[in-house]
C-alpha cells in the first residue's frame, strides 16, 4: 500500500514538473539568462566594435561602475527615480483608496463608474504618453487652453513638458492616470470582503466613520495594500516609455531616471558595459527597496 503511494505520489511530481517545464524554461530564457549577461557585461567594456566584431567584452573590473560614480548624471537619475516613484506611489494610493470608497458605496452611477474606470490601464503605455503629450501641448493643448479660457487669455503659453521645474510632475499625471484604475479595482474588491456585521457594530457602538476606517477597513485590506503597494513601488521604479516618450529624459535632464539612462548608455551612447553597470545598481536598489518595505510591514503585522 504505501508502495503505491510512493509511486502515485512520484507520479504526480513527474506530472506537475511537466506542466510547470515551459514556464520554467521561459522564465530561465527569458529572465535569468538576460539579468545574469547584463551583471557579466557590467565589469566588461562592450560597445559598438564588439557588437559589430562579435567578440566578447574585456573584463575592467569595477571600471562601470567607478565611471558612473564620478558622472552627477548617476546620482542626478537615482534622485529622480526616487522621488517619482515616492510622490507617485503616495499619491496613487490615497486617489485610488478614495475612489475605491465611493465605488464601494451606493451613490448613483458607481456601477457604471466600475465599468469604464478600467479603460485608462488598458489603454497602451505609448499611446497614453502621446495622449497627455497632446493634452500638455504648450500652444494648442487641451490644458493651455482651460488655462487661457480661466485667465482670459493673460497666459500665452503653459509649457509643463518644456519646464525643468514641472515635467516630471507632467510624466508623473499620466503616470497616475494609467495606473489608478488598477489599485481602485484592488482596493475595490478587497473592500468588498470586509465583513459588514463587523462595522455595523462599531457604529452601533459609536464609532465614526473615521475610527471605522483606520481600525476595521484598513486591517483587513492589509494583504490588499501589501500587495497594490509592492505592484505600484515595482511598476514606477521601473518605469521607462512614459518617460522616454513624453520627455525623453528632457529637458536638462529633469527626468532622466535611471530607467532613461541606462537607456541612453546602453543603446544611444553604444556603451553597453555602462548600460548594464546601471541596470544592475537599479535592479539592486529595487530589491532592497521592497525588502525593506515588506519587512516594514511585517512588523506592522505583528503590532
Amino acid at each position: 500500500m504505501k508502495t503505491k503511494q510512493l509511486s502515485r505520489h512520484r507520479s504526480d511530481t513527474y506530472f506537475s514538473l511537466f506542466l510547470d517545464l515551459p514556464a520554467i524554461l521561459l522564465t530561465v530564457s527569458f529572465i535569468i539568462v538576460p539579468i545574469v549577461d547584463s551583471v557579466i557585461k557590467s565589469f566588461q567594456t562592450f560597445g559598438l566594435k564588439n557588437i559589430i566584431s562579435k567578440k566578447p567584452g574585456i573584463w575592467n573590473n569595477f571600471a562601470n561602475y567607478l565611471y558612473l560614480l564620478k558622472t552627477d548624471e548617476f546620482g542626478n537619475a537615482t534622485m529622480h527615480t526616487f522621488s517619482f516613484v515616492l510622490w507617485i506611489v503616495v499619491v496613487q494610493f490615497v486617489l485610488a483608496m478614495l475612489l475605491a470608497l465611493i465605488l464601494n458605496s451606493n451613490i448613483k452611477g458607481a456601477r457604471f463608474m466600475r465599468s469604464i474606470m478600467m479603460t485608462p490601464w488598458v489603454v497602451p503605455t505609448v499611446i497614453s504618453a502621446l495622449i497627455w503629450m497632446w493634452l500638455f501641448q504648450p500652444q494648442y493643448g487641451l490644458l493651455k487652453y482651460l488655462v487661457s479660457v480661466v485667465t482670459g487669455g493673460r497666459v500665452s503659453e503653459f509649457a509643463i513638458l518644456n519646464n525643468p521645474a514641472t515635467a516630471l510632475a507632467g510624466v508623473g499625471i499620466a503616470a497616475l492616470w494609467k495606473q489608478i484604475p488598477l489599485m481602485t479595482l484592488l482596493l475595490l474588491a478587497g473592500l468588498q470582503n470586509v465583513p459588514h456585521d463587523i462595522s455595523e457594530a462599531a457604529m452601533i457602538d459609536g464609532a465614526g466613520k473615521v475610527r471605522r476606517f483606520f481600525s476595521i477597513i484598513l486591517p483587513y485590506l492589509s494583504p490588499v495594500i501589501k500587495v497594490s503597494l509592492s505592484m505600484a513601488i515595482i511598476e514606477n521604479f521601473k518605469q521607462f516609455p512614459l518617460f522616454w516618450t513624453m520627455t525623453g529624459g528632457g529637458p536638462n535632464n529633469a527626468t532622466t531616471t535611471l530607467a532613461v539612462l541606462s537607456y541612453r548608455e546602453a543603446f544611444v551612447g553604444m556603451n553597453l558595459g555602462a548600460g548594464a553597470a546601471i541596470t544592475t545598481l537599479w535592479m539592486g536598489m529595487m530589491i532592497v527597496v521592497i525588502f525593506l518595505y515588506n519587512k516594514a510591514f511585517r512588523i506592522q503585522d505583528m503590532q
